[in-house]
């Protein structure tokens, strides 16, 4: 792969990174399951997450848990918004719904509500990181 590397300790690579996979849970494509589009919403909330971490010059975990990154920063002293909690939920869409037989078919209401966290964290993301 050639091109320009970005560092994994530059908030703002983390924040394209992010917007890219919200880019990816937001383009309802047809024939494409709700669970298979929830993936990336939660990596977009983790990407962006990671980018406040980065940002604050705070070492994070490698995992998928949004609870563990958002206790993170809250235990460094980042102030988390209460409603920027509910994304915890998120979480199980990295393991649980990715194959089959191991969940319940996310529907498409949970589907909107996954990109409306993930949008959220996003956008309190970038106001930590600017």
């Amino acid at each position: 792969m050639k091109g320009k590397k970005r560092s994994p300790d530059n908030p703002t690579g983390w924040i394209a990174r992010a917007k890219s996979s919200l880019t990816l849970a937001a383009a309802r494509t047809p024939g494409v399951l709700y669970e298979d589009l929830c993936f990336p919403a939660q990596q977009a909330a983790e990407k962006a997450l990671k980018a406040v971490f980065v940002s604050k010059k705070i070492p994070y975990q490698y995992t998928h848990d949004i609870n563990a990154l958002l206790s993170g920063l809250e235990y460094q002293g980042v102030e988390i918004p209460l409603p920027l909690w509910d994304a915890v939920t998120l979480t199980s869409f990295a393991s649980d719904t990715r194959y089959p037989g191991t969940a319940t078919p996310v529907t498409k209401e949970e589907y909107h509500e996954a990109v409306r966290l993930a949008q959220e964290v996003l956008r309190w993301a970038e106001e930590q990181t600017g």
